[in-house]
């Protein structure tokens, strides 16, 4: 009976403080609210400044690097690999805050549902400490130090102890999670910051890149052109290789100089890694067939399907399939020439390069392609970007809303399993 009179003396007082706190919170939320957008205002500010200094930084960098074409590749493909580094560091911290918030979700449904138990507790804490019970959902650390204090006090009754210690074990897991969870938000902001800085960096030298390609090749936009309008007349895969390696001067030109190219090897017949050390190559440093058990995934994703596996219509997958980050980085996996760039079919956006010695490598369903025909690329070079939904037929993508990357290899125009050239982990990968 004295408990239920200390609870209805709480609500009148609590609701009392209410009423008399509403004036006075009508007053502070002008200022409040005025010094909100300031401080919004200040920091789009500080945004567009860093943004013009980092334009006149690759400005800088741009003009520094000039005809040195070594140096261009070099600063590619490592701003590429910083990309995809910060990228995966996105992945892991997103990955690492899902448990944290789903269980965070379920102690404040659990505290809300045992929301009488709650206020009975803080009352008889209220009652011994002649003070209002602190906000428990909104500032937990307050009721969790209140709840601590009134125990070590002997202030709350015997049989409201277990009662109190379980709430308390409850608020000191959520304080903790919520430390947790501002501590990797705050790594993730910061990640997020660096991809759209190095992704900008990424784009100037990309432009600067096909800039200078276009120099050279005075009829890439005509070549192009005429590629797409080849491909619309073939049904295959395989079709579309042979019509551009044949039709089409600067991929009938890449491919023959594929065909030409030697590789030099080691004493004992291993791959030479040390040509991977040279950005200024306009061959492979390492003949695809030696290169098994090497070469890096060209995007960071989730397999979704693998070679050989059922492709949901009665037949069997002829590459491998990834659900991949929108707007996430594409990089070649091995060096080749370029003798396809553009959509094709139920491919979405389609890139194949001749690696050379009869193999192909076939990407498909990026949002946009960075390279043109005929262009040689180094691996690990950026070679497109994902888009934001998938770009590649229902029948290779398991989640429509999802961007999906399909991957093929061939070999004198049959697909092979792919699996054996991935590199087991990220030691082994070669890199440019």
């Amino acid at each position: 009976m004295l408990l239920s009179a200390s609870f209805v003396s709480v609500s009148v007082s609590a609701s009392a403080q209410v009423a008399g706190a509403a004036p006075q919170a009508a007053t502070v939320a002008l200022p409040d609210a005025i010094k909100q957008r300031e401080q919004e205002l200040e920091t789009t500010r500080a945004q567009q400044k860093s943004s013009a200094e980092l334009q006149q930084q690759l400005k800088a960098e741009v003009a520094a690097i000039g005809q040195d074409r070594s140096k261009l590749n070099a600063q590619l493909i490592d701003v590429a690999a910083q990309v995809r580094a910060v990228e995966t560091r996105i992945g892991e911290a997103e990955a690492r805050l899902r448990p944290l918030d789903e269980r965070e979700k379920q102690i404040r449904s659990s505290l809300d549902s045992r929301r009488s138990e709650v206020v009975e507790v803080l009352a008889a804490l209220q009652r011994a400490g002649r003070r209002t019970p602190p906000a428990l959902l909104v500032r937990p650390e307050d009721a969790l130090q209140s709840l601590r204090t009134a125990i070590l006090l002997g202030s709350v009754v015997p049989e409201l102890r277990a009662r109190a210690q379980a709430l308390a074990k409850d608020l000191a897991e959520l304080v903790a999670l919520r430390k947790a969870i501002g501590s990797e938000r705050d790594r993730l902001s910061a990640d997020r910051d660096k991809l759209g800085d190095d992704q900008t960096r990424l784009a100037a030298l990309v432009d600067e890149r096909q800039r200078k390609q276009s120099g050279v090749e005075k009829d890439l936009e005509a070549e192009s052109a005429r590629a797409i309008t080849l491909s619309k007349q073939v049904d295959s895969l395989q079709g579309l290789i042979s019509k551009m390696e044949q039709d089409v001067k600067s991929a009938a030109k890449a491919a023959a100089v594929a065909s030409q190219q030697g590789t030099p090897s080691t004493a004992d017949g291993k791959p030479n890694l040390g040509g991977l050390k040279n950005p200024s190559r306009l061959s492979p440093a390492i003949a695809f067939a030696s290169a098994k058990g090497l070469l890096a995934l060209p995007v960071n994703g989730v397999k979704l399907r693998d070679f050989g596996g059922s492709d949901g219509a009665g037949g069997v997958e002829k590459g491998i399939s990834l659900a991949t980050r929108a707007g996430a980085q594409v990089t070649t996996p091995c060096d080749g020439w370029v003798v396809y760039a553009g959509p094709f079919r139920s491919y979405g956006q389609l890139l194949i390069l001749n690696a050379g010695g009869g193999y192909h490598v076939l990407i498909a369903g990026m949002g946009r392609i960075s390279v043109n025909i005929g262009q040689f690329v180094l691996t690990g070079e950026p070679v497109a970007t994902m888009g934001t939904t998938s770009q590649v037929a229902s029948i290779l993508a398991a989640n429509a809303s999802q961007p999906v990357l399909y991957i093929e290899f061939r070999k004198d125009g049959t697909p092979i399993d792919p699996g054996p050239w991935w590199a087991a982990n990220e030691g082994e990968k070669v890199r440019g």
